[in-house]
């Protein structure tokens, strides 16, 4: 088994739409919730929800905006300039680190969604702004970003601590994109393929793709999704298993 120097952290989208009994589910497995702020989904009554519980079970919070897009959910590509992610950021981490901190709960996180995320990932100007805005706004909040991504090697050099994500529940393709929605073996939902690709990436610093090859990673931090199929049982293998390895 790799040495990755640290505790992995097990990462959820969460206050998404789904119910709340999920959600609550969700939280007593995951190390840490990126929570929905009112652009693809979300509102104050699922925020201060998830704020409740983040606190209850010692979970991370994290704010995860995402595109005013509710009718495909923000993950339809985009095309965003620097100042509407600096604007979008302002509103939305805003809005959840005011609700946070009026209950004592310290922002962890800030993780951009759907096709924020990769929008990011595309646009160096908009990585920048990204990478600075929560700098200068949120100063020592961390950054959930694409592992060997533009955003962490970003961050990086602004001094922006950034935790490097792998997805559990999606699939990769060779290239280290991800499947596209709706195309066979986008999702991963049965627990047993889940396990192994974990134990594959602990045991040797890497992660399947759809065509079995094998892709260097090596994250701080897993993602599952809250609209996973199975995904409350995911979450609980997926956290025991990183508990087995602490051992």
């Amino acid at each position: 088994m790799i040495h990755f120097g640290m505790k992995l952290d097990l990462n959820c989208d969460l206050g998404e739409g789904e119910a709340l009994t999920r959600t609550r589910a969700l939280m007593r497995w995951v190390s840490s919730a990126n929570v929905a702020c009112g652009g693809h989904a979300g509102n104050l009554a699922t925020m201060k929800a998830c704020v409740a519980m983040a606190s209850q079970f010692c979970v991370r919070l994290g704010a995860h905006p995402g595109p005013l897009s509710r009718g495909d959910f923000g993950r339809t590509p985009i095309k965003i300039t620097p100042d509407e992610m600096e604007l979008l950021l302002l509103q939305q981490v805003g809005a959840l680190e005011r609700l946070a901190r009026a209950e004592s709960v310290k922002l962890h996180h800030v993780k951009l969604h759907g096709a924020l995320y990769h929008a990011s990932e595309t646009d160096g100007a908009v990585a920048r702004r990204y990478v600075e805005t929560v700098k200068r706004c949120w100063p020592g909040v961390k950054i959930y970003a694409k592992a060997d991504g533009r955003v962490a090697a970003l961050a990086r050099r602004a001094g922006v601590t950034a935790w490097e994500e792998a997805y559990v529940d999606r699939g990769y393709r060779n290239n280290g994109s991800l499947v596209p929605r709706g195309e066979r073996g986008a999702l991963w939902t049965d627990i047993d393929d889940v396990v192994k690709r974990v134990c594959l990436l602990l045991a040797s610093g890497a992660i399947a793709t759809e065509s079995g090859k094998r892709l260097p990673c090596r994250p701080r931090t897993l993602c599952v999704h809250s609209d996973t199929p199975n995904v409350a049982f995911i979450a609980r293998a997926v956290a025991r298993l990183l508990h087995l390895c602490e051992r």
